[in-house]
């Protein structure tokens, strides 16, 4: 089994209960406010807006012999590149304040997760962190465009509401490929172990983030 199939495989608890997490499953029915899903961005824009200084810690802490993974990184940062910002646009969107959304104070859940990754990079094995790529990417694949499509026809709002779902539903297809490519390429066994281990944290962590989010009174029930 390679290992980006063995990566799978160990995170398949995580994912599934990820993938329960009240907040989430009622979104992919159309039972979601638009409060809420605007709540949801602003966390989403909270943890994101870290990406490429993630990349760059990781980068700077990957060691000598390593270094053939700082062409990766360069690619990785050139992709993210301004997609915080994609989140706030949507969230103007949606009717929303996008200064309010940046100005505002993230959840503990979120703080929580972007301070694991930032720890982990630095006091651990900053390779580690493609586990958080792993986690971001895989639940995009599987949940990012469905979600978008729903909730778009549940709360009818325009798609420009939208570009953040839908752009990484269709670009993480690629870009999983991309990763299952590079991870193949990991032999050490401590890099490895990092990965998983931080993949399944932050599938984990994840869940935790979307469970902050209210779920408001006011949802609106699909048919």
């Amino acid at each position: 089994m390679n290992f980006y199939d063995q990566l799978v495989q160990a995170t398949e608890t995580e994912r599934q209960a990820l993938y329960t997490v009240p907040q989430l499953t009622s979104a992919l029915r159309g039972e979601i406010s638009v409060a809420t899903y605007r709540a949801y961005l602003t966390q989403a824009y909270h943890h994101v807006r870290h990406t490429l200084r993630f990349l760059m810690a990781m980068g700077l802490q990957v060691p000598e012999e390593k270094k053939w993974l700082h062409g990766v990184i360069a690619e990785y940062i050139a992709e993210e590149q301004g997609h915080e910002e994609w989140i706030l646009n949507d969230i103007e969107a949606a009717g929303g304040d996008k200064e309010a959304a940046r100005r505002s104070i993230p959840h503990l859940e979120t703080q929580v997760l972007v301070a694991y990754n930032y720890d982990y990079i630095n006091r651990h094995n900053p390779v580690g962190f493609l586990g958080m790529v792993f986690m971001l990417e895989s639940t995009s694949i599987q949940l990012a465009t469905q979600g978008a499509n729903t909730i778009q026809l549940a709360l009818d709002l325009p798609a420009t509401a939208f570009t953040y779902l839908q752009s990484h539903g269709s670009l993480d297809i690629s870009h999983m490929e991309f990763f299952r490519k590079l991870v193949n390429q990991i032999e050490d066994a401590s890099d490895q172990a990092a990965i998983i281990e931080v993949a399944r944290n932050t599938f984990r962590l994840f869940a935790n983030v979307l469970r902050s989010i209210p779920m408001f009174e006011e949802l609106k029930h699909a048919a």
